[in-house]
């Protein structure tokens, strides 16, 4: 057949010309308009599964689940953004989203077999959905969360200390945000994995680690902005702390004239005896007013006992703490308060508090003043009383309403850089989860044992009280200064002085330590001095250019055994502006 000459292509309709091969320009337009049909319809139908309204159309979704998030920060919060939930499991980038799609599909089929649609089948399931999601996020490095937050743009300056502390860890070691945010916008169950599970499902990944990266700070692009947001910070802290400081202020202007009466007698007995205010015994000085104190919160601490907080189930700043030295004080020391509360009401961890005190506070905010001289140190503890009232025949410790107790120690015993005083409470110790029935067992610390059973796998129970080393060990561990120096005051006037190692050992010589104290209009004021070096073995020697790991507790409201409240561990030095407790010459 011959080629058409170009006056028959002319005659030829506009929509029947060959184009790309050999097809006439109405099929390709034909074929491309339905192409368009095909993918809009395509794309809205996959995009109408996307919505929130498509997600909880069936029950088993809306009565589990979607209940679940409603309660959460991603439901609601104060910037009005709502992460819905193909937000967060259905991948923004189109390839995986085709694919997260057609895996759909067998969620479809388990709905038609009724595999979760009743609470109770829905919750025999729960872990095994959780990991499914959890397992996929670790995979994608979080991508979805990443939609919306990422580690270098975090303003740190907005953040609580812990979480600029974790979020740096984990940027730095290669941690993703479902290693430390399950349960973020459900039911939590990551304490149903097993010990192996989580250690391998929230194991840092060197892959995406980020060593020389660090959270975004608003001083590296805007001094003068950052100068103001700092302020703004601090007033913000101190408008929180403001109701309190004025408490403490109005009722110590009311304890003045009780105290100033205090202080005529003990200075007319000092001179009495010839003796300077301070050679006169810990005293209540009008110096301690030219000081400045240091606003500690105790926390009420339930049965979070140092294995609790070394196993990464029950504490999710075990690895931190463990792996990166990291102190409890650098995470908790701004909300220990809200912290106690949590335990105290039973809310926190539920197992942190079987049996709460009725009416008990979360935390005793207490004002620390330190102070010394050539041969003593001073120590000024000043809080609300603020307890509530207590029968006579309901008193733990029917004599004493208050018992005030304080630890030192140095690096050499470990945990005590990073813990202070926690060390020395136990699964296994009186009044704990793990107490052996029918045994005494007070607080001890782990240099005195040959194991400490952390994690209770297969059924263990947790602590070691029953594996205390040779005594010729504990001798060694003794005279290398590895043990907890422990000084304990009572509201009837009692002083003891001892140490906790192998056990808790109140010797009785009190002729180092004197502390006398004041109840006034609601305002309790008990003051230490303690000879910086006594000479004794079972005391710790304080010096100048060292810092010592120092933590207190309380008893109020006639309580004893664990219901107390306790410090974080804090630093203490003298005459060191670097130390957390610092006590200046008088």
């Amino acid at each position: 057949m011959s080629e058409k000459t170009e006056a028959e292509q002319k005659k030829t309709g506009f929509f029947s010309r060959r184009i790309i091969f050999n097809t006439t320009l109405g099929a390709g337009l034909f074929f491309a308009l339905v192409g368009i049909i095909f993918w809009g319809g395509f794309n809205t139908s996959m995009e109408m599964t996307n919505t929130l309204e498509f997600c909880i159309s069936c029950h088993e979704m809306e009565d589990n689940v979607y209940e679940e998030y409603q309660k959460t920060v991603h439901y609601a919060n104060r910037s009005g953004v709502r992460a819905t939930c193909s937000d967060c499991h259905v991948p923004d980038p189109w390839i995986h989203k085709v694919v997260r799609k057609i895996q759909a599909s067998k969620e479809v089929w388990h709905m038609l077999l009724g595999t979760i649609d009743t609470p109770e089948k829905f919750d025999a399931k729960r872990l095994t959905l959780a990991k499914n999601v959890w397992n996929a996020m670790k995979k994608t490095d979080s991508r979805e969360c990443r939609n919306c937050h990422d580690f270098t743009s975090m303003d740190k300056n907005m953040q609580k200390p812990r979480a600029q502390k974790q979020h740096a860890n984990a940027l730095r070691d290669g941690q993703t945000c479902i290693d430390c945010h399950k349960g973020i916008a459900h039911n939590d169950v990551r304490k149903l994995l097993s010990d192996e599970e989580l250690e391998a499902l929230e194991a840092p990944d060197a892959t995406i680690a980020h060593p020389d990266a660090k959270l975004f700070e608003l001083k590296d692009i805007a001094p003068e902005l950052a100068v103001a947001k700092e302020e703004e910070r601090k007033a913000a802290e101190e408008m929180a702390a403001a109701e309190r400081e004025t408490e403490i202020k109005q009722a110590a202007v009311a304890m003045a004239s009780e105290m100033a009466k205090t202080m005529a007698e003990e200075m007319a007995a000092a001179a009495a005896a010839g003796k300077s205010t301070a050679e006169s015994g810990a005293g209540i000085d009008e110096r301690w007013n030219s000081i400045e104190g240091r606003k500690i919160t105790l926390l009420y601490p339930g049965q979070t006992s140092m294995e609790w907080v070394l196993n990464g189930k029950d504490h999710g700043g075990a690895r931190p703490f463990t792996k990166g030295g990291d102190r409890c004080f650098t995470c908790h020391d701004k909300e220990a308060d809200k912290m106690g509360t949590k335990i105290v009401g039973g809310k926190h961890q539920s197992a942190a508090e079987p049996a709460p005190v009725k009416g008990k506070r979360g935390g005793i905010p207490v004002t620390v003043k330190a102070a010394h001289d050539d041969e003593n140190l001073y120590l000024h503890f000043h809080w609300h009383d603020g307890g509530i009232p207590v029968a006579e025949g309901e008193r733990m410790d029917a004599e004493n309403a208050v018992k005030l107790a304080m630890m030192f120690a140095t690096d050499e015993v470990e945990y005590a850089d990073r813990a202070g005083c926690w060390g020395t409470c136990h699964h296994d110790a009186n009044g704990m989860p793990h107490q052996p029935e029918g045994t005494d067992v007070v607080k001890y610390i782990k240099e005195s044992r040959s194991k400490i059973e952390v994690k209770g796998r297969r059924g263990k129970k947790r602590g070691g009280w029953n594996k205390l080393r040779k005594p010729e060990e504990i001798t060694a561990a003794m005279e290398a200064k590895k043990f907890m120096d422990l000084i304990r005051y009572k509201s009837d006037g009692t002083v003891e002085d001892g140490y906790i190692l192998d056990n808790r050992v109140m010797d009785g010589n009190i002729s180092d330590v004197e502390m006398v104290s004041e109840n006034a209009n609601g305002m309790w004021t008990v003051v230490m001095k303690r000879k910086l070096n006594s000479g004794d073995a079972d005391d710790i020697a304080l010096e100048n250019g060292k810092l010592y790991n120092f933590g207190f507790a309380i008893h109020d409201d006639y309580s004893d055994g664990r219901f107390h409240h306790v410090s974080l561990g804090y630093k203490l030095g003298l005459d060191d502006p670097k130390a957390e407790i610092n006590a200046v010459r008088w």
